[in-house]
């Protein structure tokens, strides 16, 4: 089972508004178990990056000015996701952000579903914990994955986090991470930040206390008189 774990960032919210892909970070991970095959690439947009955006992932406008436009990377992403699993948190971002760059090159490029199957782990998240927060950040914490070195969003950075957050909601296979490289560096904390440390769990025993114990045996107590008790002797 091949899937790709998938993020991007981006000029501002809206493609309504002319907003575009600024980079895209891809992991491959192959019957759950990341490969080291990686799709990252930053993306020179043709436009200004909104002052909100750039306060959100850190990327500048001058820093992609050398960097290849859409049209020179489609085929090459392409490639990579074509029949794979993606794997998005929020996934009607990513895929309407992308779906509009294919819209802006050419007809010939489809829908991003007729390349591969989609599954978000927003949609996931919110099935499992009904009414909580299931942000990115809040699923790290959640599931005590360690985020504390991303000061601003990275896509290949959030990728490498929603891959451990999907391993753990989906079997708890999350500490597969060893000395993964988040790729080119634009300076930021973020994206000098190149090793990931693997989850460390202890499960804690909690033990009940005399008074409690007392009150579990006068309810069960109570329920064998109603005979409601399968499970006393």
């Amino acid at each position: 089972m091949r899937q790709i774990i998938l993020d991007t960032e981006t000029t501002g919210l809206q493609t309504s508004e002319g907003h575009r892909i600024i980079e895209i970070g891809c992991l491959e991970l192959i019957n759950r178990k990341l490969t080291g095959q990686r799709y990252h690439q930053y993306i020179n947009p043709l436009r200004e990056i909104e002052e909100g955006a750039a306060a959100v992932h850190g990327v500048t406008t001058q820093f992609l000015q050398d960097k290849p436009i859409f049209s020179e990377i489609v085929a090459e992403f392409i490639d990579f996701i074509s029949g794979a699993e993606l794997i998005i948190h929020n996934a009607p971002f990513d895929v309407g952000f992308i779906n509009y760059e294919f819209s802006l090159i050419s007809k010939k490029y489809r829908p991003l579903t007729n390349y591969c199957q989609i599954i978000d782990t927003l949609v996931i998240a919110r099935q499992l914990h009904v009414g909580q927060r299931n942000s990115l950040d809040a699923l790290c914490k959640r599931y005590s994955i360690d985020n504390s070195h991303r000061e601003l969003h990275g896509a290949l950075l959030d990728a490498h986090l929603l891959a451990q957050v999907y391993l753990a909601m989906t079997g708890g296979q999350g500490s597969l991470f060893d000395s993964l490289q988040t790729g080119e560096d634009t300076g930021q904390k973020n994206h000098t930040a190149n090793i990931l440390p693997q989850i460390k769990r202890e499960l804690r025993i909690l033990s009940a206390n005399a008074e409690e114990i007392e009150a579990h045996e006068e309810m069960l107590a109570k329920m064998v008189q109603q005979g409601k008790c399968l499970w006393s002797a």
